[in-house]
């Protein structure tokens, strides 16, 4: 598979997506095993993370950016996340049909997976997913979050940069100018202004570049800007790709970069430590039945789930000593 991925297969590309994503035991070892030996080809792409509200036509962005950085001779990898329903586990995977052209060029991969119960507009694998994509020579990697407000800052912690889309007329200089995700964009785009939305998306656009004064850029030196685009008339796109190209040389220049995958790379570490000591503490044969116990304890609300919680590291750690 490995040598499948380095020739550029996708085929062996999506297989080894959907390996990384199984949750059975052997995948499991097998897929750590994989990732392993791909480590030495990773770390060359750029990596884009594009977020926005539902309807601000993420998709169909991509799918205009990603054309235009197949004619400057990139390699083009695109990872969305669809949501999952809360009740079946299911969804719709519907991005790879929305992106039809892109999907048929010989130098793009599109791959569509569920959030599952993941928070954060990403899927529990995304990370290991860049690899793989890194490992099969592409050079630009776009990550499209589910889409669902304010919350999705995750992507952020796994790109090089971070892209959000907004809507022309989303608010002015005090209403529109959101905490969170906002602030850790790099790159601000109104999307949609072309027709009659064109004069309302240059207002946006400087609402938003004033108000941008208050906020402490996440890339230290960058200087944010807020662009207007239209991807279904393919404008300024190419304007986007110029500045895109900008902030990787700045990132580089000032070996940002660098220190940027590093701290990624230990948040990632701490992150798959926590949900395996999580694992270990759930199914320890020991404990099955004093976490029942205490479950109910904080359900019928007879112990707060701040002392339950300590209570239960306590045990777990003291029986793993004896």
């Amino acid at each position: 598979m490995v040598e499948s991925l380095r020739r550029g297969d996708r085929r062996a590309l999506a297989q080894a997506i959907t390996l990384i994503e199984s949750q059975r035991s052997d995948h499991r070892e097998s897929a750590s095993q994989l990732l392993k030996a791909i480590m030495p080809f990773t770390g060359c792409a750029f990596r884009i993370g594009i977020s926005g509200v539902p309807g601000v036509g993420k998709s169909t962005f991509i799918e205009a950016f990603g054309n235009h950085a197949l004619t400057q001779g990139s390699r083009v990898a695109v990872l969305t996340v669809d949501p999952s329903s809360p009740l079946s586990g299911g969804a719709i995977l519907g991005d790879k049909t929305r992106m039809e052209s892109l999907a048929r060029q010989n130098n793009a991969f599109i791959r569509p997976s569920a959030a599952g119960g993941t928070l954060g507009g990403v899927t529990k694998r995304t990370r290991e997913a860049l690899l793989l994509c890194e490992a099969a020579d592409f050079d630009l990697i776009l990550v499209e979050t589910v889409g669902i407000g304010q919350s999705e800052t995750a992507v952020a912690q796994m790109t090089d940069m971070f892209i959000l889309l907004l809507l022309p007329g989303s608010g002015d200089d005090l209403q529109g100018i959101k905490r969170g995700v906002t602030e850790l964009a790099d790159l601000i785009l109104i999307n949609k202004a072309d027709g009659s939305l064109a004069d309302a998306a240059r207002i946006t656009a400087a609402d938003y570049q004033s108000a941008l004064q208050f906020l402490h850029p996440r890339t230290e030196g960058w200087t944010v800007l807020v662009k207007t685009c239209s991807a279904v008339e393919d404008i300024g796109i190419a304007d986007v790709w110029s500045t895109v190209q900008d902030y990787q040389t700045f990132l580089n220049k000032n070996d940002q970069l660098e220190k940027r995958r590093g701290i990624q790379a230990k948040t990632w570490f701490w992150e798959e430590v926590s949900e395996s000591l999580l694992a270990k503490l759930r199914r320890h044969p020991k404990l099955a039945s004093r976490i029942v116990e205490i479950e109910h304890q904080v359900y019928a609300h007879r112990v707060p789930p701040t002392v339950a919680a300590q209570d239960l590291v306590n045990l777990f750690t003291d029986t793993d000593k004896s």
